[in-house]
């Protein structure tokens, strides 16, 4: 409560007017300290704290737009890299039948591209969906070096049916459809399930070495035997059974007689007591000339 009755006077003032006075009025306005230093904490803050909150604004604002753009990973591996974790090198071993471009294709490698966020476990699944590849594995070497390693698939033979021609393993999977005169060596198997029983007839033919190189193609009938052409032209009918002694038996005839370099169509080898041989046109021809025409062609027998 004012009180009306004193007449004292401080500073020239009536004491009404000194109690309305605003308080530190004639306080110099550079003796004043700021509201927000008296705040708690913030009073210990340094100076350069604001500029330093700044910049740190600015730094996330900047990364969520990269990341907002899709370009956080572009972005870090150039830091990486910069920082000597690129990826320098690429050790490859193990490769023989896919050619290198085609790895370094899969692994994705660009440049800029860092060891450390490299995605290994990616880059095997890609290897591993290869044609030619049994096995991938990816490792990282740090701080540049990726190695790997690969295990393909062993060609075995070539597979036709109709126009296809495939390469396949030995248990008959087709690894590519992509042949070229690299595998001309390749045993050719021909017809529908020849794939899954060519080493049936690769372990016949291994018992008579110096016959092999003169096969061109191995038939396939019925899905019960084979039919052997040779280079010549020639068409070896094998048994259903008892494979490996009729053409043991068969290569004894020709050490004997040269049978193989006659001029002959087919040798039918699937009676176990007899040799069947079929002329061509032309021999036969001449060898009715030569016998009076008492000369024949040789057996014209269905195939069962």
């Amino acid at each position: 409560m004012l009180s009306l009755g004193r007449k004292h006077k401080r500073d020239g003032m009536t004491p009404l007017e000194a109690e309305l006075a605003p308080r530190g009025r004639g306080v110099s306005r550079l003796h004043r300290q700021p509201v927000w230093r008296a705040s708690g904490h913030l009073a210990h803050l340094p100076n350069w704290s604001g500029s330093a909150a700044a910049i740190g604004f600015l730094t996330l604002t900047i990364g969520y737009g990269i990341v907002i753009g899709g370009h956080g990973k572009v972005v870090a591996d150039a830091l990486l890299s910069a920082a000597g974790f690129g990826v320098e090198a690429v050790k490859l071993s193990g490769q023989r039948e896919i050619d290198e471009f085609q790895i370094l294709e899969a692994l994705e490698i660009h440049e800029g591209t860092s060891l450390i966020l490299f995605d290994a476990s990616g880059a095997r699944e890609r290897l591993n969906e290869m044609a030619w590849v049994k096995n991938a594995s990816v490792m990282k070497l740090y701080p540049s070096t990726l190695q790997i390693k690969i295990e393909e698939r062993e060609p075995y033979a070539l597979w036709q049916r109709g126009d296809s021609v495939s390469i396949v393993n030995e248990a008959g999977d087709v690894i590519t459809d992509d042949v070229d005169g690299r595998y001309a060596n390749l045993l050719l198997v021909v017809n529908h399930g020849a794939q899954r029983r060519a080493k049936e007839i690769y372990t016949a033919l291994a018992t008579v070495p110096e016959l092999r190189p003169r096969v061109r193609a191995a038939f396939l009938i019925k899905d019960r035997r084979w039919d052997l052409q040779l280079e010549n032209g020639i068409t070896i009918r094998l048994p259903e059974e008892n494979t490996e002694a009729a053409l043991s038996e068969l290569m004894k005839m020709d050490k004997e007689s040269g049978l193989l370099a006659r001029d002959i169509v087919a040798i039918d080898l699937r009676l176990a007591d007899r040799v069947t041989v079929r002329m061509s046109d032309e021999a036969a021809e001449q060898r009715k000339i030569m016998t009076g025409g008492n000369g024949g062609s040789g057996n014209r027998e269905r195939d069962t």
